[in-house]
């Protein structure tokens, strides 16, 4: 909470942290959530864009002290495949890395998984916006 902006009901993350240069987060699906309301009435599944916004939160902790007085923002995602649906009960993994960096922006690839299994993987980039005053 340091480190990224996000509060409820938009603090996607139980907890996070750096070890040898990844990003490892974690998040437990309640089925209370607000983004399974509708995604789908009788089958809930935890959507996509959700899940990309958890990897990204979790890169966010790499950024400890870098990030201090700035905001990071989405800038892109590619190279997104969906493998399997992430449902209330599970507890959703994520391992990402920063893989370069130019000024502002930060570049990254992650996973997302449950149990073991491959959920999500993308590339993703964010920029580093200083806070308005």
């Amino acid at each position: 909470m340091n480190i990224i902006p996000h509060r409820d009901n938009m603090l996607l993350l139980d907890a996070a942290e750096a070890v040898d240069g990844k990003a490892h987060g974690k998040l437990h699906i309640t089925g209370e959530e607000w983004f399974l309301k509708g995604h789908f009435p009788g089958n809930p599944v935890v959507p996509g864009v959700i899940l990309c916004e958890i990897m990204a939160q979790s890169a966010c902790v790499l950024l400890a002290g870098a990030a201090e007085g700035q905001t990071p923002y989405f800038t892109g995602l590619d190279k997104v495949k969906f493998r399997t649906p992430v449902k209330p009960g599970d507890t959703f993994e994520t391992e990402c890395e920063i893989i370069r960096s130019k000024g502002p922006f930060y570049f990254c690839k992650g996973r997302g998984s449950v149990g073991g299994k491959l959920a999500v993987s993308a590339e993703f980039s964010f920029a580093l916006v200083p806070k308005e005053a």
